[in-house]
């Protein structure tokens, strides 16, 4: 006959069996949803992004013996809706918007993470943003990003109540470039050139001057007219 222990360590080992069965039907099950509902084909629309440049001198914003280092911030539109990604497995979504760009050498791709949001309903799984601001401050390690060209894209992660974490991208990628310094003071120039011409012009009008002794007189020599 078999001893106590032995028959414990059957029940558990069914037991572990049973469950790893459980967790691994759970998860095909709901990958398998996932790809009838195309949540991995969701598409995007970025757009109207409008950089906003800062020159910061602490250390917790990149810059390094308290040289002035340049961070990006933006404003931007969004619209997509991830509520093919919600089942019956889905705890929360996290998403976030993110921007790969080049270094000067074309020799590695860089990313910035500019914005993010955690989804936790089904109702709030339609985005329709506008003129949202960036949660971080973004800067390149050794260089500048005014010039470069940054791709944004969006991209999602489903934490599951039960299995591993799913990662995905919404289809549709913008691609932006940020100004650099020089055509911001050319733009800034013209504003000025424009706002000078204005006051020229204003300035050159002909003016009409009434004296105030030839308008007292003419009025005496209507009331003296008057009493004759």
């Amino acid at each position: 006959m078999f001893s106590l222990s032995q028959r414990f360590q059957t029940i558990i080992n069914t037991a572990i069996t049973a469950g790893i069965l459980i967790v691994a039907f759970i998860v095909s099950t709901s990958w398998i949803q996932l790809y009838f509902y195309n949540a991995f084909h969701n598409s995007v629309s970025i757009s109207n992004i409008k950089p906003k440049i800062y020159l910061r001198t602490s250390r917790y914003y990149g810059s390094t013996n308290g040289k002035p280092k340049e961070n990006v911030k933006i404003d931007f539109d969004l619209q997509t809706d991830l509520s093919s990604l919600f089942n019956w497995n889905t705890k929360q979504i996290f998403v976030y918007l993110t921007a790969e760009y080049e270094n000067s050498k074309n020799t590695t791709s860089n990313e910035l993470a500019f914005w993010d949001k955690i989804i936790t309903s089904p109702n709030d799984s339609v985005l329709d943003l506008k003129n949202v601001k960036s949660k971080y401050n973004v800067w390149d390690v050794n260089e500048n990003l005014s010039g470069k060209n940054l791709k944004f894209k969006l991209s999602w992660n489903i934490q599951p109540w039960v299995g591993p974490l799913v990662y995905g991208e919404a289809e549709g990628e913008t691609t932006f470039t940020i100004p650099n310094k020089k055509q911001k003071n050319k733009h800034n120039n013209n504003k000025n050139k424009i706002k000078e011409n204005k006051m020229e012009g204003i300035e050159s009008q002909p003016s009409l001057s009434v004296s105030p002794s030839s308008s007292i007189s003419s009025t005496l020599s209507s009331l003296s007219s008057a009493l004759l």
